[in-house]
């Protein structure tokens, strides 16, 4: 914990007090995000940094694998979609872009099944994307390619899961009809630093 005291007092000292200015905004006029990214939990994908980005300018939502869960109002909880729902509605956004990543452990659990035999939350959260997993291993095993094709497929297929996923929310699916919002589809390569976007047209990740 005090490795965490130690950086909040250089942020204290330093980046707070060179943008004073800015929180003081940011606290007596609210938040207005231009953009909503859903991504992993992993601590090596920070959107925040990936993107360059200061405080108010994104709402962040970060899950196991970058997943969006299917539109439904039964069940108990649903974490994601309400924040989904805050962004979209409440403050209106422009963008909303899923960000994956490379060597995601949501997408391995979900490829080696036995990983999470015993897991509570994350089998049935990983099932959300269960199509990609059988797809990626339909078509590499086909194709007699390796397991890690397998996986950077699924990692692909979770982030065109969860765009499909958010166009079933009914008022975020009639923004983006009426041109006032966009969906984005993003892959970061952590080793060496790249950003994909997807091709809607292709269906395919192009490098930025």
């Amino acid at each position: 914990m005090e490795r965490l005291i130690k950086g909040f007092e250089r942020f204290r000292s330093g980046y707070f007090q060179a943008n004073r200015e800015l929180f003081s905004t940011l606290a007596t006029e609210g938040q207005r995000p231009r953009f909503l990214i859903i991504g992993c939990s992993d601590s090596r994908v920070d959107p925040g940094l990936i993107f360059d980005t200061g405080p108010g300018e994104m709402f962040v939502i970060r899950n196991v694998a970058n997943l969006v869960p299917p539109f439904e109002t039964g069940g108990t909880y649903h974490g994601t979609s309400a924040a989904i729902e805050f962004a979209v509605r409440s403050l209106e956004v422009e963008h909303v872009a899923v960000l994956g990543h490379a060597g995601c452990g949501g997408v391995r659990a979900l490829l080696e099944e036995s990983a999470v035999s015993d897991s509570d939350f994350i089998r049935p959260w990983m099932d959300i994307a269960r199509t990609a997993r059988d797809r990626a291993l339909a078509l590499t095993l086909s194709a007699s390619q390796p397991i890690e094709a397998a996986r950077v497929m699924a990692e692909h297929e979770t982030v065109a899961i969860s765009l499909a996923n958010l166009m079933t929310f009914p008022w975020l699916r009639q923004r983006v009809v009426d041109g006032r919002l966009a969906l984005h589809g993003l892959y970061f390569d952590v080793e060496n630093g790249d950003l994909f976007r997807l091709n809607g047209i292709s269906n395919t990740f192009e490098k930025v």
